[in-house]
């Protein structure tokens, strides 16, 4: 459940980080990607471990609010599962179609620029 929320996390900043007050980038950063504790983050902003707490919350409440009326994150996974779909059936059934594979393979590219 912990590591979910994580990756979770982790991929709604990755979306929604541009639109973060730098502190909120830097506590989310730290304490998600970096995996630093409360009170190094703490310590390192001169700040009370409640603090980083209470900012941290308020920011995955933020981010998760910014997926709930953007919804970037599901429509790139949703995206991503009907690529994937797409290049099993044509791999099953259109292996030697090398036009096809290529024009697959730049649809899977274009997606991963967007991130």
């Amino acid at each position: 459940m912990e590591i979910e929320k994580n990756y979770r996390i982790n991929s709604l900043f990755e979306f929604y980080e541009p639109l973060l007050t730098n502190k909120q980038k830097s506590y989310i950063q730290l304490y998600y990607a970096d995996d630093y504790s409360l009170g190094e983050i703490a310590a390192e902003f001169s700040v009370s471990r409640q603090a980083v707490y209470d900012n941290i919350k308020r920011t995955e409440k933020i981010l998760e609010g910014y997926e709930t009326k953007l919804h970037l994150y599901h429509d790139f996974v949703e995206r991503n599962h009907e690529v994937d779909a797409i290049s099993d059936y044509i791999n099953q059934n259109y292996h030697g179609d090398t036009q096809l594979i290529k024009m697959i393979q730049q649809l899977v590219n274009l997606e991963a620029d967007s991130e």
